[in-house]
């Protein structure tokens, strides 16, 4: 289980859950931002075909991903992990993982897992809206509100975690009724890749 960086220009989540579930960048080597701009992915290790059929990726559920304290608001999609691996195909959508922890229809049951991109080098994904690359912190305040589609959330806390750390991170992972849980790439200020995730966790209102 590991998380790393594929990209030069785009910071790709790669994390890992119950053995090696991974987040890579997109099989395509040049995909859009939030602002329509191009954004060059390196080559990489990447899933075959047969898993990225297997994931049924939909880059819009018709829900949104908003972050009013914040400025967020951008379509929701979803995908599965399948054959440990979860790979999300572009930088202008958030991703609910279908097949961890609640289903948007009954949150309440656990803990719902949303991971976007965020972009280095002048680029824009979602995952860019959270982070405050200067101090290195969450740009999102206890006490805000999440929307995951029709449902509110208010945010518990922050935290940053060395990639190759978060997959051994039980409180991340634990199936937390009335849970969400928001994942990213925390950039550094120096524009190197990123080392380190952005975890924010919210609880349903």
């Amino acid at each position: 289980m590991f998380i790393t960086v594929l990209a030069v220009g785009v910071a790709g989540l790669i994390i890992g859950v119950l053995g090696a579930l991974r987040i890579l960048a997109p099989a395509t080597q040049t995909v859009l931002d939030l602002r329509g701009n191009q954004v060059h992915v390196d080559p990489g290790t990447l899933p075959s075909a047969r898993t990225q059929e297997a994931m049924k990726a939909d880059p819009d559920i018709g829900q949104r991903l908003k972050v009013p304290s914040v400025g967020l608001n951008v379509r929701l999609g979803e995908l599965s992990e399948a054959d440990g691996t979860i790979t999300p195909p572009g930088f202008d959508s958030a991703y609910l993982v279908r097949n961890l922890g609640a289903s948007l229809d009954h949150p309440g049951q656990g803990t719902l897992y949303v991971v976007a991109h965020s972009v280095r080098g002048g680029g824009i994904g979602p995952g860019n809206y959270l982070i405050d690359v200067e101090h290195g912190t969450a740009r999102v305040e206890p006490g805000a509100t999440v929307q995951v589609g029709e449902h509110t959330y208010v945010v518990t806390g922050s935290k940053t975690i060395e990639k190759d750390r978060l997959p051994e991170d039980p409180s991340i992972w634990a199936n937390t009724p009335r849970r969400l849980v928001l994942i990213t790439c925390l950039q550094q200020r120096s524009g190197a890749p990123s080392t380190d995730n952005l975890i924010i966790t919210a609880t349903l209102h």
